[in-house]
């Protein structure tokens, strides 16, 4: 008896009105958050004026003396796919 051969269908995309990704643009976290909650305990812990927190504060001068880093171009993804999800979709059944 002979094989029969099929051709798998194309995978469909479920019918979707967008098609987007959540959140593409995170917001990097700030790296002097460590080093000031270390020093907010430190006072909590020893009082304000304590010279056991003067390292800590000194190093939380010099992250926050740093500049700021160049901003990120904005992320492009839910652009494209606004422009292909037509493309990727097919025509709808009304559009036959």
């Amino acid at each position: 008896m002979p094989l029969k051969t099929t051709k798998a269908a194309a995978p469909r995309l479920p019918p979707l009105q967008k098609l987007r990704v959540r959140r593409p643009d995170q917001a990097q976290a700030n790296p002097c958050v460590g080093i000031m909650t270390s020093m907010l305990g430190c006072w909590a812990s020893s009082g304000y004026s304590a010279a056991g927190c003067m390292a800590l504060e000194q190093s939380l001068r010099a992250c926050m003396d740093q500049p700021k880093p160049p901003d990120q171009k904005k992320n492009t993804i839910n652009y494209h796919l606004m422009r292909l999800y037509p493309n990727i979709r097919g025509p709808k059944k009304s559009d036959k």
